[in-house]
């Protein structure tokens, strides 16, 4: 098997889980409600649930070079994770994202094309996601939505190489050549 399918199925399978998870719980709660007793517990699930105490997103600032300091290397220091150049404190997952973890190659750094493409690989581990196809993009629009729903925003990367604004931006303005 190659690396790749491993590398896609350590991502993928997580998501069909919860995916089946879901909408089979999603039936069950319907008839739960008709047929269980009032003080049953519900089957806690051993992925990651959305945060509802998470602090108010920040805005501060970090080059890419400044975000290499929050790697898990330190561990007197938080660990970041940027997507799309969106700055994450993972630092509660150190478990996952921490030195020598599973994911810790996004650790200290943007690695939305990973993200993107379903990779563990150090050379896809990078900011630029330029080159993704469409289907990548929305796995990376997903990751994003993911950690935007489990983890403290505490910036933004300002020398990150996309911006979905300029992007839009250049494409809105730009006039034919004549």
């Amino acid at each position: 098997m190659s690396s790749f399918v491993k590398y896609a199925l350590v991502l993928l399978l997580p998501a069909a889980y919860l995916a089946r998870r879901y909408y089979r719980s999603s039936a069950l709660q319907t008839t739960a409600l008709i047929t269980a007793p009032v003080d049953e517990k519900p089957v806690k699930s051993i992925m990651q649930a959305p945060r509802e105490d998470l602090a108010p997103p920040k805005d501060d600032p970090f080059t890419l070079a400044q975000l290499k300091e929050f790697d898990g290397s330190d561990p007197s220091k938080p660990i970041y994770v940027s997507i799309k150049g969106t700055v994450f404190d993972v630092t509660p997952k150190a478990d996952v994202y921490g030195a020598g973890r599973s994911y810790n190659i996004f650790a200290g750094k943007d690695g939305s094309k990973g993200l993107g493409m379903s990779s563990l690989k150090e050379e896809h581990a990078v900011p630029d996601y330029r080159e993704l196809n469409e289907s990548d993009r929305k796995v990376l629009d997903d990751w994003h939505a993911f950690f935007t729903k489990r983890y403290n925003i505490v910036g933004r990367v300002s020398d990150h190489p996309v911006s979905d604004v300029k992007e839009e931006d250049t494409s809105a303005n730009a006039s034919p050549n004549l």
